[in-house]
């Protein structure tokens, strides 16, 4: 004997439904989507790369250039940055690649969302698919990404140390931070595309005020915006972390990391929220 499954419509809000409901609910979504999250992943993957004479090359350009740049810039004094522990080559390309690591998974989730647009106003599939693709794009890229922290490692000889793995996991928590932020714009950026035009100059500001490629200041009032930026504790302890076995600054780390979690659990639940009005608002 089999029973049919039957889905009632009701117009009670979400908000107010209950909060094991609610978990309930993603959570069947989020098994729901696995597959389809894997074909838009290795779909997107492939179609960033395809038209690309030097394919996947160009993932590893950016990190090495912007270092370059600034390890050209300290060598001959046209800047002018302090001392680092560890030899600045090492300091500045790590800094640039976890920086770029931020940095996609912030783009991927709006890039993921604006590209399945056509399947959207189709198709009716869990949107956690489109949240797990834009986690899956990440975590490939930061797997790209670690080739070059690997050479590093090998060109200037740094010893293995326990915290590599926990760096390991630092970067994890700098690509759910970007994911929060990336879902947190999706709203806006689908309806208007002033944001994708300004993202990139907010971005490049904010790599300059992120101690990427120059040591955390001390100084007031750069030191205030090195403590109130999200992405300096994660970053900076990463980079300490995996070179040198050190985190030295665990509160700041640890409370910036519990507030990626909830913020990205908050932008979830905003983006299932949003979602069906977005698509409602393009099908128009």
């Amino acid at each position: 004997m089999t029973t049919d499954h039957e889905t009632v419509y009701t117009p009670e809000s979400r908000v107010s439904r209950s909060l094991t409901a609610a978990k309930k609910e993603m959570w069947r979504d989020v098994k729901a989507s696995w597959d389809l999250a894997r074909q838009l992943t290795l779909r997107d993957i492939n179609g960033q790369y395809r038209q690309s004479l030097l394919g996947i090359f160009w993932a590893f350009v950016p990190p090495i250039v912007t270092a370059v740049i600034f390890i050209f810039l300290n060598n001959y004094k046209i800047i002018n940055i302090t001392e680092t522990e560890i030899p600045y080559p090492v300091f500045a390309i790590f800094g640039t690649t976890l920086w770029q690591v931020f940095l996609h998974s912030l783009t991927t989730p709006l890039r993921v969302v604006e590209a399945a647009k056509p399947i959207l106003t189709k198709i009716n599939f869990p949107k956690e698919a489109l949240v797990l693709s834009s986690l899956g794009q990440s975590l490939f890229n930061l797997g790209i990404k670690l080739i070059i922290l690997i050479i590093v490692f090998f060109i200037f000889k740094i010893p293995l140390t326990w915290g590599v793995p926990c760096s390991l996991l630092a970067m994890g928590i700098l690509i759910l931070l970007g994911l929060g932020i990336g879902l947190f714009l999706i709203p806006i950026g689908l309806l208007y595309t002033d944001v994708s035009h300004g993202l990139s100059i907010i971005t490049t500001l904010w790599f300059f005020v992120t101690p990427a490629v120059y040591p955390p200041p001390t100084s007031f009032p750069f030191s205030l915006i090195a403590t109130i930026n999200p992405v300096s504790p994660i970053l900076v302890g990463a980079r300490d972390l995996a070179v040198q076995g050190v985190l030295h600054n665990p509160i700041s780390f640890c409370v910036v990391t519990i507030l990626a979690m909830l913020f990205l659990m908050v932008t979830w639940i905003m983006f299932r929220l949003s979602m069906p009005i977005l698509i409602e608002r393009m099908s128009a």
